[in-house]
C-alpha cells in the first residue's frame, strides 16, 4: 500500500508540473516567400535570368524529432525568352514564354539532428526533403502587344493532324526534391530556409519540346497566330526562318524543371496537457 502511495503521489506531481509548463502541438502552420527559376528547353543551361517571386502556406505533422511530413499549396510564375542566351541557334530560334504555376505537393522531411520547438537543446537542424505533388501550368506569350495562350495553338502541330502524342493538358506532375534548415525563434514559432527543385514529368512547360512541322501545316490569317508564333526566328532580318519540318526545336530527352527557393515561418498551437500524451500529441518543451 505505502508503494502504490508513493506511486500515486508521483504521477499527481508529474501531470502537476506537466500543467505548469508549456507544450507544442505536433502540428504546425505557416506561411512561405520566396522565389522561383525555370530550367528547360530555352534555358538548358541552368542561368538565373528570370528570377520570379512566389509563396505558399503550408501545414506540417512532426511524427517525430527526425521525421515531419509537409502538404502546402504554392504559387509563382515561370518565364524565359531566347534573347537571354548566348547560344547562336537559341537566339536565332528568338521563343519566348511566361507561365502562372499553381502546385500542391506533399513532402517527407528528414532532419539530421533532433528538433523541438522551444527545447534550447535541440533548436537548429539542416534537413533533407523529398516528395510528390501537382501543379497547374498554362504557358502564354507576347505578340504586337497582345497575349497568346500557347497550349491551344499547337505550335508543335499538335492539332493539324499526325502529331497526337504532343498535345499536352494543364496539368502536370512535378517531384520536389531539395534541402533546408530549420531554426525555431521562441517555444512554438519556426523558422525555415528550403530549396527545392521540382522536376517535373511535362516537357512543354514552356510550350517547347521536339521539332519544327513546317509552316505549310498552318493557314496564314489573322484568325489563326500559330502562323507566326510557332517560328519566331521569322522575326530576325536578313536570317533564314528555322521552321523547316523536322528541324529540332527543342529538347524531348529530358523535361522542364522549376526551382524554388522559400523562408518560412510557422507557429504550433499551444497546450497544456500530461506529458502520458505527449509522444503522440505533442511536442514539449523540455
Amino acid at each position: 500500500m505505502k508503494r502504490l502511495l508513493v506511486v500515486l503521489l508521483g504521477m499527481a506531481g508529474m501531470c502537476g508540473k506537466a500543467y505548469a509548463q508549456t507544450y507544442f502541438t505536433s502540428t504546425e502552420f505557416g506561411i512561405s516567400g520566396g522565389g522561383s527559376q525555370y530550367f528547360g528547353d530555352l534555358n538548358d543551361r541552368y542561368g538565373f535570368k528570370t528570377i520570379n517571386l512566389g509563396g505558399g502556406v503550408y501545414v506540417r505533422k512532426h511524427f517525430t524529432q527526425y521525421i515531419s511530413i509537409k502538404a502546402g499549396g504554392y504559387y509563382t510564375k515561370v518565364s524565359y525568352s531566347d534573347k537571354l542566351n548566348n547560344d547562336l541557334f537559341q537566339r536565332t530560334r528568338n521563343l519566348d514564354f511566361t507561365s502562372k504555376i499553381y502546385e500542391f505537393s506533399v513532402q517527407a522531411e528528414f532532419n539530421f539532428f533532433r528538433f523541438t520547438t522551444g527545447d534550447p537543446y535541440h533548436r537548429f537542424t539542416p534537413y533533407l526533403t523529398g516528395g510528390i505533388g501537382a501543379f497547374m501550368f498554362d504557358p502564354y506569350t507576347t505578340y504586337n502587344g497582345n497575349r497568346y495562350m500557347l497550349r491551344p495553338l499547337g505550335t508543335e502541330g499538335q492539332y493539324v493532324g499526325g502529331f497526337d502524342d504532343r498535345k499536352y493538358g494543364n496539368i502536370a506532375p512535378c517531384i520536389p526534391i531539395g534541402a533546408g534548415v530549420k531554426f525555431w525563434l521562441k517555444g512554438g514559432v519556426n523558422l525555415t530556409l528550403e530549396v527545392a527543385d521540382r522536376l517535373t514529368l511535362t516537357d512543354y512547360l514552356d510550350d517547347v519540346s521536339t521539332t519544327y512541322v513546317g509552316l505549310d501545316r498552318f493557314p496564314k490569317s489573322a484568325q489563326n497566330p500559330t502562323y507566326l508564333l510557332q517560328d519566331r526566328s521569322t522575326e530576325n532580318p536578313g536570317t533564314a526562318p528555322l521552321g523547316r519540318k523536322g528541324k529540332q526545336r527543342g529538347n524531348s530527352a529530358t523535361k522542364d524543371q522549376y526551382l524554388m527557393a522559400m523562408f518560412s515561418i510557422s507557429w504550433h498551437f499551444v497546450t497544456y496537457r500530461c506529458p502520458s500524451f505527449m509522444d503522440h500529441d505533442m511536442i514539449s518543451t523540455y
